[in-house]
């Protein structure tokens, strides 16, 4: 094949949710709400845990709060561009920032799926090692653990680009969701992607649904060695909001990544599930259970009050 032939798709175009542009509109408020709920959730969060002593020294929250992080960026990859082409009835994006917006969001991505997996080990050691806690989730460890999320999310994501690259991309440009993906993406190459679907399944599949077993895994561990029923019931209780997170980011995961490349009608709602809704509900999932981030919160809002007067 011509070597100048990738060059013939100069921009893809994104499908939309609907050819109605009354609906586009609605859809527009409603995504623009749960984007501008994003940023205020997430934000709250990191400044509740940068400005209150006792949760930035705590491994759990400092964790928590380069969680949030996560939540901003990996939100603003997609959703921006959305809203965008919720007034623009071509919705084209050039290729370059097509495959901009595919890097970080397997960055972004990869790398939370990492760190709710440092998050689960924090877990297992306050609960069944609680007296060595401290000593093993020092500020270094975790530190490092957060470092290791960022670069495993970088070299999983810029093989995910690389093998996107080097594609020919020659004919159709209609992509089939609303951001720029791979499985969607390669489908419009002009050549045999058998091998490159089996290694990216083999990839990105492998990552989700070897975290989420580790997850599942590490938080059964955790029940079966406390022995006590009121134990039992306090870590449940603990771990309850992290296995909704878990379970609202993995499952829609898996179910896009862990499966060869072909197309369903509900993978646009589910890929809204995982890029749109649970960066979202995460900050409302930890805020609600958690007494002391409600806490942190509260005195938060008293100092500006009374600085303000």
């Amino acid at each position: 094949m011509d070597e100048n032939q990738t060059e013939r798709v100069k921009e893809f175009a994104l499908a939309g949710f609907s050819e109605n542009s009354s609906i586009e509109a609605g859809l527009f408020l409603l995504f623009l709400f749960f984007y501008v709920s994003t940023w205020v959730g997430n934000v709250l969060i990191m400044v509740t845990v940068a400005s209150d002593n006792y949760l930035n020294s705590s491994p759990m929250y400092f964790l928590l709060g380069n969680l949030s992080f996560l939540d901003l960026c990996y939100s603003t990859v997609t959703t921006p561009k959305l809203l965008a082409d919720f007034l623009d009835n071509k919705k084209l994006i050039p290729y370059n920032q097509c495959i901009v917006q595919l890097f970080f969001l397997h960055f972004v991505g990869a790398a939370e799926m990492f760190l709710l997996t440092v998050m689960a080990y924090d877990r297992y050691v306050a609960i069944c090692r609680p007296l060595h806690y401290t000593t093993v989730m020092s500020r270094g460890l975790c530190c490092v653990l957060v470092a290791a999320s960022w670069m495993g999310g970088f070299v999983h994501s810029t093989v995910q680009t690389i093998l996107t690259i080097r594609l020919p991309f020659c004919g159709p440009n209609q992509v089939d969701n609303f951001f720029c993906d791979v499985p969607p993406v390669i489908k419009l190459a002009c050549a045999d992607t058998f091998v490159i679907e089996l290694l990216m399944v083999s990839n990105s599949g492998l990552i989700s649904t070897s975290s989420f077993v580790v997850l599942i895994c590490s938080y059964t561990t955790i029940l079966v060695k406390i022995r006590s029923k009121e134990g039992r019931r306090k870590a449940l209780s603990t771990c309850a909001s992290h296995l909704m997170v878990v379970t609202l980011f993995f499952g829609p995961c898996i179910f896009i990544y862990a499966r060869p490349f072909s197309t369903f009608s509900v993978d646009k709602m589910v890929s809204v599930l995982y890029n749109v809704i649970t960066p979202m509900l995460n900050p409302l999932i930890y805020t609600l259970r958690n007494k002391e981030v409600k806490s942190a919160m509260r005195k938060l809002w008293d100092r500006n009050r009374l600085w303000k007067k």
